[in-house]
């Protein structure tokens, strides 16, 4: 091969399966080290770098006959070449589906993956046609979850916040194979935490779920949590990590100032940010991903939005006060600051944990450590200056 360009027509096409020799892959694999980090290499399947480098790469065409090599990009399309596929198709997935839904494998189309997610692969599918036809969304676990999420505990939140109708998109799931199907919501969006109409509806709904009068089985504490992620990352060698046990002790000693507060717990989300919520065409929100639910400090979830949205302080403090309804008090304000601490580092352990998996979870790591260590001071000085005794006076 001498030439390779995009379109035309009456010419070959690369298109199915190649082979790299060893001679082949050793001048390829050094290109790459070469132009890897470049920018404009991100969006570049091998074939453009291939294109790029033609006359450093020696590759011989081998030539199939028309209709011998089938390409594929949906199940749709496969459906189309081979009717009975999904009907012949041996999946769990799709046992999952037609069991749960009534519905044969064959009824189901549209399966395609949505967005993925640090934890999990959801795919959107339709069950019928036309006037019929019901959209949903099929989770899929990722690798390593069942070490740090309780499926059990997850379904009993996901029951109880669609009997609250805080999630109106739940529909069923396995707690033992961590598997979920949910309603689609179709012309939605995530939440935008700038706009204060929908930051307000958002910590509306946070109080309302605190206040329900209700319980989950399951207790949730960042730092119980992130002691948990300390030993799962303890299993791939020591924390070597500058500054880590000085940040830690910190951390432990606000919590203890913090639990003396004596505020309640409550069914709490746990995950509680802009991109675990829906949207739909009329302004109804749907908190959805209910993985970390459970009983906790009625401040975690506002900790979680500071965190993940992360809102900057004029921000945060208007969405405590949507939360309250009022202007917080110094020990409420004190007190659910604290947890934007305790969530920062809960992640930012989890987040170190996963990259020792081999996972890369990105700026996040950043974003969770820098919460965790901005405020930590500034707390610890608020607690021991409440502390104080107040000076007589004359």
């Amino acid at each position: 091969i001498t030439g390779v360009t995009v379109g035309g027509a009456d010419a070959w096409t690369m298109l199915g399966h190649v082979y790299f020799d060893r001679a082949f892959s050793t001048s390829f694999r050094r290109i790459l080290e070469d132009v890897y980090a470049l920018p404009e290499t991100e969006p570049k399947l091998w074939e453009s770098i291939y294109i790029d480098h033609i006359k450093e790469l020696d590759m011989v065409i081998r030539r199939y006959p028309s209709g011998v090599i089938n390409e594929f990009d949906s199940l749709d399309e496969v459906r189309g070449f081979d009717p009975m596929f999904m009907e012949n198709l041996d999946s769990e997935i799709f046992e999952n589906i037609s069991a749960v839904l009534g519905c044969r494998k064959s009824d189901v189309h549209d399966f395609y993956p949505l967005k993925q997610g640090i934890t999990n692969l959801s795919c959107h599918f339709t069950v019928g046609d036309a006037e019929d036809a019901a959209e949903y969304v099929y989770r899929h676990p990722g690798i390593g979850t069942d070490k740090i999420v309780d499926r059990r505990a997850e379904l009993e939140a996901l029951s109880l916040a669609r009997d609250l109708g805080i999630d109106r998109t739940f529909v069923t799931g396995d707690p033992d194979k961590g598997w979920k199907i949910s309603r689609f919501i179709s012309d939605s969006r995530n939440l935008d935490a700038s706009r204060p109409d929908e930051l307000e509806q958002a910590m509306r709904m946070d109080r309302s779920l605190h206040e329900s009068g209700t319980a989950l089985s399951r207790n949730f504490d960042f730092i119980t949590e992130g002691i948990k992620y300390e030993r799962i990352l303890k299993q791939y060698g020591p924390i070597d990590v500058p500054g880590y046990d000085e940040l830690r002790e910190k951390v432990l000693r606000l919590k203890e100032l913090a639990d003396a507060d004596g505020f309640a717990k409550a069914p709490s989300h746990n995950d509680f940010f802009p991109l675990n919520f829906l949207v739909d065409s009329t302004g109804h929100l749907d908190l959805i991903d209910w993985e970390y639910a459970g009983m906790s400090d009625v401040a975690a979830d506002f900790g979680t939005m500071v965190v993940c949205a992360q809102l900057p302080r004029e921000k945060a403090d208007q969405a405590l006060g949507f939360y309250f309804g009022r202007t917080p008090t110094e020990l409420e304000n004190r007190h659910f600051w604290s947890y934007v601490v305790f969530a920062g580092w809960c992640w930012y352990v989890w987040a170190l944990a996963k990259e020792a998996e081999g996972d890369d979870v990105g700026e996040w790591l950043l974003i969770y450590y820098r919460h965790a260590v901005d405020h930590i001071d500034r707390l610890l000085s608020a607690y021991a200056q409440a502390a104080e005794p107040a000076a007589p006076s004359e």
